[in-house]
C-alpha cells in the first residue's frame, strides 16, 4: 500500500523506486445513494494537462484525445457511470518518454454531465508503478461542494527525479479539461 497523500504533501517518486519508468493514474468514484436506494450514475472524466516550465500547455489527454502527441501518455477511455469496483478511468504515463520540455503533469477531473461533487462519494486517485502494480500514492477527494471539477495531483520533474504533490482541490470549471487549464496552471511547477 502506498502513501495516503494529503493536500499539499509532496513525495519523491523515484526515491526507493529505482528504474521507475511508467506509472498509472487510476481514478475511482461512486455516486451517492438515490432516494430509491442504489447509486446515482456519475460521469466523471479524468484528464492530464502537460505544462512546460513557463506554465504553457504542451498537450492535454482526456476522453476526447486518448493519446498525447508523442505517445508518452495514454488514456483508457471514458467510463460514463463510475459503477463497479476499482479504477474507473486510467491514464498511463511513460515517464521515460515524456518530452524533456514537459515540467508538470496536472491530473484533473470534471463532470461532463454537469453533476456536482455533492453527488460523488468515495472519489480517489492513485498512482501505481506499472511494472508491478504496486500503489505508490493515493489521494482521497473528501470535499463536497457545488463545483463540477477538481484538481487532484501534480507529477513533476525536479532535475532527473519525478515527484508528486497532492492537490485535492475542488475547482470552478466547465465540463471539460480544457476549461480547467487556468486553474490547473496555478499548480504547475
Amino acid at each position: 500500500m502506498g502513501i495516503n497523500l494529503q493536500k499539499g504533501q509532496r513525495i519523491d517518486l523515484t526515491k526507493g523506486n529505482a528504474g521507475l519508468s511508467e506509472v498509472l493514474m487510476g481514478l475511482g468514484w461512486e455516486g451517492v445513494s438515490g432516494w430509491l436506494g442504489g447509486s446515482k450514475n456519475i460521469d466523471l472524466d479524468a484528464s492530464v494537462i502537460l505544462f512546460d516550465e513557463n506554465k504553457n500547455v504542451v498537450d492535454l489527454v482526456s476522453f476526447r484525445k486518448l493519446r498525447s502527441n508523442d505517445g508518452s501518455v495514454i488514456h483508457s477511455g471514458d467510463n460514463l457511470t463510475g459503477a463497479g469496483a476499482g479504477d474507473d478511468e486510467k491514464i498511463t504515463v511513460s515517464l521515460a518518454r515524456v518530452p524533456s520540455n514537459v515540467k508538470s503533469l496536472i491530473f484533473v477531473v470534471n463532470s461532463f454531465s454537469g453533476q456536482t461533487f455533492k453527488d460523488v462519494k468515495e472519489a480517489y486517485c492513485r498512482l501505481v508503478d506499472a511494472r508491478n502494480g504496486s500503489e505508490l500514492a493515493r489521494i482521497t477527494l473528501s470535499e463536497k461542494g457545488a463545483q463540477r471539477s477538481a484538481i487532484l495531483a501534480s507529477v513533476y520533474r525536479n532535475g532527473s527525479e519525478w515527484k508528486m504533490a497532492g492537490i485535492s482541490e475542488l475547482a470552478e470549471g466547465g465540463r471539460t479539461a480544457e476549461d480547467l487549464i487556468p486553474a490547473a496552471k496555478n499548480y504547475a511547477a
